[in-house]
């Protein structure tokens, strides 16, 4: 695997990213802030990733819907209280405390649209 810039990809997690805060800061509507901001949230690590590595679509897709799920699973389990973070609003908003299946959802969603999207633009 070589390390590689993808300028596109890059705008496109920085765009992702500035989306989020916004949502976060801005937005009070519980269904854009608990399920849009999750689907994006899963688009804008791959599009993150694919930056730096060129990898192949699949099993990025994969990886990066796999470690959303071990993220919420890890709020299943408490992780920022037994890492003893629970002060720590950073940690709070980045791991998350609250454990929900609509995110997994979400994730999985957001996992579909990435997929759609790279098939649309490989016919292109």
């Amino acid at each position: 695997m070589k390390l590689t810039f993808n300028k596109y990809f890059f705008s496109l997690a920085v765009l992702l990213f500035v989306t989020e805060v916004l949502i976060a800061l801005c937005v009070t509507n519980n269904f854009v802030r608990s399920y849009f901001g999750d689907v994006l949230v899963v688009i804008l690590i791959y599009c993150f990733v694919k930056s730096f590595m060129n990898l192949p679509v699949l099993p990025l897709a994969a990886a990066v819907l796999l470690f959303a799920f071990t993220i919420e699973f890890l709020q299943y389990l408490k992780i920022v209280e037994i890492l003893g973070l629970q002060n720590s609003a950073l940690a709070r908003t980045v791991i998350g405390t609250s454990f929900a299946w609509l995110d997994l959802v979400s994730y999985a969603a957001g996992i579909v649209v990435v997929l759609v999207v790279e098939n649309l633009l490989k016919k292109v």
